[in-house]
């Protein structure tokens, strides 16, 4: 299974998507903004990115541009959530909230069987 990046700045959409994906074998590390998500993602490269677009210190479409913009992390699978999905730029899916449990699922680990370098 894959290691999945979760970033929301609502605590409890954080934990409902921990539980949906852990629950189906993946390994979640979390992070409620873009700053903090970009550092993780630099410390330990996750197999998919499912983020928020709008959040504080740093947007889900700052970090996706960020995430595009480096050559290491560019080809990483991003899945957007937002209330208004328009907004996710440069991520390879978007779901608009609200959305179903298996809905998000099925299409983050439609992306993570893509796998990386398929950008």
């Amino acid at each position: 299974m894959g290691r999945i990046l979760v970033v929301d700045d609502e605590p409890d959409l954080l934990f409902i998507l921990r539980r949906v994906f852990t629950r189906a074998g993946h390994e979640v590390t979390e992070a409620d903004n873009g700053a903090a998500a970009l550092a993780a993602v630099q410390q330990s490269p996750p197999d998919l990115v499912v983020t928020d677009i709008m959040m504080p210190v740093m947007s889900g479409v700052e970090l996706i541009r960020a995430l595009r913009a480096d050559p290491a992390t560019a080809a990483i699978p991003i899945l957007s959530v937002s209330g208004d999905w328009q907004l996710a730029v440069d991520a390879d899916a978007a779901l608009a909230k609200p959305y179903q449990c298996k809905e998000i699922l099925t299409v983050a680990e439609g992306l993570l069987r893509e796998g990386r370098g398929t950008r």
